[in-house]
């Protein structure tokens, strides 16, 4: 559903925008600056439509939230803000939505009791499993950094132990298809750059990525159907919950979700909570101190620091107020979690990366709701067990500067050069 101009034509957009391109393309630090006095001043903003390169936005404008406590009960009221029209900045067509959103793009009930499902596929058992399959990657990680010396950190452990993660954790064995998977996700993130696009257009480097994901995991439900192994997709098609079982679109569609998501927020997290630690060494030496003690507490403060998914967009369904502001039906309402991570009415001194922080209600997981991060306790894992292998097994290591990617979805660190 789109308003019709005529309701919002006399609206004036704010004078700080945050909707081109050139302002995502800015630094975190030139970036907060923006929020910081839109934080302050007018925590709901009206912005410009938001730029991207899928295709032409079809509204005249959308209300961006830049305080914790916005996100916050926009997160917690889906009736009123819903997921089921988008969840990103920009335009996107309808089949892609779809697909690429899985329980993403869901609301309520479908989203209820596609979670349910997806839920109980992770049992004790399988959950145990997989932090044994993170700690023997990361180790094996560290291994062969050590081996080598130097390189570009993203490849050689940010970007590996996420893809390696999910694809062991789902059962993908041919390592061919592993490759394939990885560059499929790869172009799923990354459709605007020339070096991935080839001379395609977007929205064609994108189809095409997706719907061979898509693909990918329907061919390994059936394969799982017919020889069930002691995997989460043979979980996810045997289980079933009040009479319901998933679909092989959901599964498929799931494994999408999966790919991408679970991907490239982990390897920006693990990417620049290695630089902070490097650029803030009394908080390394900290967490050193007492690995054991301190990381589950530091881990908040990574994902606070970091914010790998900067922003998340909601659709109004009905006519209500936020911020002091009238809402229409059918506006969008964008959320900006690395300016809610950052809000100094909730975190003292926010600009400090202090691994000692609690409590630290951050929303770097989404700011609570129905649509909080179900695979939030994966992404813990793997960043205990990655940071006690670098911390205790690479002291040496040492990092470049970052080469970021331009973007206003996902915080992404495109290289970083290091040496041991």
């Amino acid at each position: 559903m789109t308003v019709a101009p005529d309701q919002r034509a006399s609206r004036p957009y704010d004078e700080l925008s945050v909707s081109d391109l050139a302002f995502w393309s800015k630094s975190a630090e030139e970036r907060e600056e923006t929020f910081k006095a839109l934080r302050r001043e007018r925590p709901l903003s009206w912005q410009p439509p938001l730029e991207g390169a899928l295709m032409p936005p079809q509204n005249e404008g959308v209300w961006v939230a830049t305080s914790h406590e916005l996100i916050t009960e926009i997160s917690k009221n889906p009736d009123i803000f819903c997921s089921g029209q988008g969840f990103q900045f920009e335009e996107v067509p309808d089949e892609i939505l779809f697909t690429a959103g899985s329980f993403l793009g869901m609301d309520a009930p479908r989203h209820g009791s596609m979670r349910r499902l997806v839920s109980a596929a992770f049992t004790p058992k399988q959950v145990a499993k997989i932090h044994d399959q993170i700690k023997d990657q990361s180790k094996r990680i560290v291994d062969e950094l050590l081996q080598t010396k130097e390189g570009d950190f993203v490849t050689a452990v940010s970007k590996r132990l996420p893809m390696w993660t999910i694809y062991e954790m789902v059962g993908l064995d041919d390592p061919e298809k592993r490759e394939q998977a990885a560059h499929h996700a790869d172009g799923m993130v990354s459709w605007a750059y020339e070096e991935v696009a080839g001379g395609r257009e977007p929205i064609q480097v994108l189809g095409e990525a997706l719907f061979s994901l898509m693909a990918m995991g329907m061919e390994l439900a059936a394969e799982r159907r017919a020889h069930p192994k002691n995997d989460l997709w043979t979980n996810l098609v045997q289980v079933e919950v009040d009479g319901t079982k998933l679909t092989d679109e959901e599964i498929g569609s799931f494994f999408v979700l999966l790919s991408v998501a679970g991907n490239d927020t982990t390897r920006n997290s693990i990417s620049l909570t290695t630089r902070a630690l490097q650029q803030f060494p009394d908080q390394r030496d900290l967490l050193l101190q007492d690995f054991d003690g301190r990381i589950a507490t530091a881990i908040e403060e990574f994902v606070r620091w970091v914010s790998p998914v900067m922003t998340f967009r909601r659709t109004v369904t009905q006519d209500t107020t936020l911020g002091g502001f009238d809402l229409k039906a059918g506006e969008w309402v964008a959320m900006i979690y690395s300016s809610g991570n950052r809000d100094e009415k909730v975190f003292d001194r926010p600009e400090v990366f202090d691994i000692t922080r609690n409590p630290n209600p951050h929303v770097g997981f989404g700011g609570g709701g129905p649509h909080y991060c179900m695979g939030n306790f994966v992404a813990k894992m793997q960043l205990r067990e990655i940071f006690d292998q670098l911390l205790h097994r690479a002291p040496t290591l040492r990092l470049g500067e970052p080469e970021y990617l331009t973007g206003n979805f996902v915080r992404a660190v495109k290289t970083m050069p290091y040496n041991l």
